[in-house]
Order: structure tokens, then sequence, then C-alpha cells
């Protein structure tokens, strides 16, 4: 039997079965859905993509899976390179992963490391933000902040390590007053907050974090798993602001495997190039750099440049904002847009209690929680396709 995620197994509603799925659309045995969530915000280029599928297979003709402890293969050597020329500064050093929450994991590890080679073992503490969510293995959910999914951490008590602020810049600075000598890192999703409820803020919060973090020589590290291939209307934020450290993972390989990496300046890694052994980052997932992972992240963001993603974005954005001018309900608390995320806030969860099932016998598919009914669409979705996601959403209110 399947244990599913973030579910009472005992109250569980039964799951959608899928057969089938293609470009926006999912299969079930009596409903055809277009996924308005690109399955947790990784399926960017759509379903059975030629291209894709012909990454992996070629791929899959060599082999699937080689070890990275003391072998390499070429598919990682050609991802570490597109990586090193895509992303901004020097951001050049791929340490790869199975998981956006094991790629978080690595990142706090290095940034606690970089301390440690440099004989500062008193910056033990993280910066993180409030509402935060940077996954489920525990350091990431000690430096999250959702009671809602992290709530297991109570049985240990509130951390010593960590301190939770508001983007707020006031807020920003006090931190840095208090706590600057002993902080390693400022973890953040910079701009959108995803699982914490789509929560948005501004980008000069983050140029004055920037600021902060060289001033008290502070790592800064953007949590980009979410946020990064375009979500934001950016190809990552790290293109306006550039962080010590950036996490990828979700779209990286365009949802069809999972895979992260942990992508770090000159800065960080040569804090770890050493004659001693001990500098080493003792740190190794079996299957880190998977071949076939490999492969179709190349192919995923070679689509993103070739097919000018970014413009497509904008479109989406732009055809959201005209949908939902105008919008309202009592319910309501909040209409939040950004580029390829739109969410509604609403007062009480049990405002959308039963959307999910309004949503499938309409022919969408969507997966609200807590207080958030939202979406995060396929970049390749067609305007008609994307009205009916947003119809469907505002319907909701008009019943």
């Amino acid at each position: 039997m399947i244990w599913y995620p973030y579910a009472q197994m005992k109250t569980l509603a039964a799951p959608y079965k899928i057969i089938d799925a293609e470009g926006v659309y999912l299969y079930t045995e009596d409903r055809k859905l277009i996924d308005s969530v690109s399955s947790w915000w990784s399926v960017i280029h759509g379903y059975k993509n030629p291209e894709m599928n012909e990454a992996i297979e070629s791929q899959m003709e060599k082999f699937a899976h080689v070890m990275l402890g003391g072998l390499t293969h070429q598919a990682a050597l050609d991802l570490s390179d597109k990586l090193r020329t895509w992303l901004p500064g020097d951001l050049n050093y791929s340490f790869f992963s199975d998981s956006g929450s094991v790629g978080v994991e690595v990142a706090l590890k290095m940034a606690l490391q970089y301390y440690i080679n440099r004989s500062q073992k008193e910056r033990t503490m993280v910066l993180a933000l409030e509402h935060a969510y940077h996954g489920d293995t525990f350091k990431a959910m000690e430096v999250g902040d959702d009671p809602d999914y992290h709530f297991v951490l109570e049985a240990y008590g509130k951390s010593r390590n960590v301190v939770h602020i508001p983007t707020e810049i006031d807020a920003l600075e006090k931190a840095f007053r208090d706590y600057g000598e002993r902080l390693n890192c400022f973890i953040v999703e910079p701009l959108l907050q995803g699982a914490g409820g789509m929560r948005m803020y501004d980008v000069s919060f983050l140029r004055r974090a920037r600021e902060l973090c060289d001033r008290y020589d502070v790592l800064l590290i953007f949590d980009e798993v979410a946020t990064g291939f375009g979500r934001t209307g950016n190809r990552v934020v790290a293109d306006l602001v550039l962080p010590d450290i950036i996490v990828l993972g979700k779209a990286l390989t365009g949802g069809y495997v999972g895979h992260a990496v942990t992508v770090a300046g000159s800065k960080v890694y040569n804090a770890f190039y050493d004659d001693d052994p001990s500098f080493a980052l003792m740190h190794g997932p079996t299957f880190m750099g998977n071949a076939l992972a490999c492969a179709a992240a190349k192919k995923s963001i070679e689509l993103f440049e070739r097919e000018n993603y970014l413009s497509k974005i904008r479109r989406i954005e732009e055809m959201t904002r005209r949908e939902m001018e105008g919008f309202s309900d009592s319910s309501v608390k909040e209409v939040r847009i950004m580029g390829g995320c739109v969410c509604i806030e609403v007062y009480d969860s049990e405002r959308i209690r039963g959307y999910r099932q309004y949503a499938y016998e309409r022919g969408v598919f969507s997966r609200p929680f807590l207080n958030f009914l939202y979406a995060m669409v396929p970049y390749i979705i067609d305007e008609e396709e994307l009205v009916r996601v947003l119809s469907t959403m505002k319907e909701w209110f008009r019943r």
C-alpha cells in the first residue's frame, strides 16, 4: 500500500489515477485534466516532450547510472559545464544530489563547514525567513518555519541556532546587528515563498541582504528549487542579486527525473580546496549526478533558452493579470501574481474545501493547501487552457 504525502491516510480522499499524460494534460480513465500545478511546479515543458524523451532514451542506450565516487561521465560533465555558463557570476561549482531537500542540506552543510575550515567555529547560527519552507529533511525543516509541515520538531524544542525574520528590511538589519558575528548563512526562497503560502516580496529586501552579508562576512544562500527556471519571471532570481550558493531542483530536469544541484561560488569552493583531507566536503548521495537526470537537465535548459521561455512566462503573467483584474470576494484576503504563479489566499480554509473535486469535474487538476488556491502552470500552456484554469478558480467563488 502506498503511504501518500502530506495526508492523513485514514481520511485520505482517493487520489486520481493517471493513465497517460501529454502536453499540459493528465488523463484519468474518464477525464482529461489541465495540470494547473505542473506536478509540484516541475513539469515546465509539459508531459511527453519529444526532445526530453529523446535525451533520456539516448543516455539510456549508454547507461542509466554510475556513481560519482571515483567515477565520472559525460552527462554530468556536460550539465556542470552548462550550469557554469548559464548561471550568473562565479556560480561555477556544481554538487549534485537527488532532491531539493537534500540540495538544501548540502548548502547548509557547506555554509557551516566553510567557517569551520577557516577556524571560525563560533559561526553556528542560520538566519532564515518566517513562513519559510526548504524541504522535509531535518536541517531543512529546522530552517523552515511552518508548523503545518514541521511540527514534529516540537519534540526537540525551539532551535537555538536558527533565527526567523519577516521579509522587512528593518527586521533584517536588526537580525544582523544582533547575530551577525555568529551567523554562517542567510537562506531564503528569493522573491516567492512557495509552500509557505505563495508569499511574494520585493527585490530590495534581497539587495539589502546581500549588502549585510558582505559587511558581516555571512554566506547568502538562495533556495531556488521552486523559484528557478522562470517561476518568478526571471531565469533565476540570482540574475538580480548574486548569492554565494544557489540550490536548484524541480524544473531542473523539466520534471522528468528527481535531481538537484547545489552550486557554489569561488569563495565557498576555495575554502574546501586544500591539501588537508579534513577540509573536504564529506557528502555523497548515491544517485548524485544520475546520468538520465543530467541528460534531462541539460536538454531542459537548452529548451528554456532556445524557446525563449521568459517571453512565454511574461505572456502567462499578462494573461493572468488580465483575467484576474476586478476579481474579488468577501472570503478572499488577497490575490497575488508573479511570473508563472497566481495565488488566491482566503481567510478561512473551509472556503476552498471541495475545490479539488470541483476543478476535476471541469477538466482541471488542482491541489489547494491550507488557505491557498493557486496555479503554477506548465509554460507551454496556451491562452484558452490558461483561461480555463483561471475561470475555474474564479467561478468557484461565484457559486
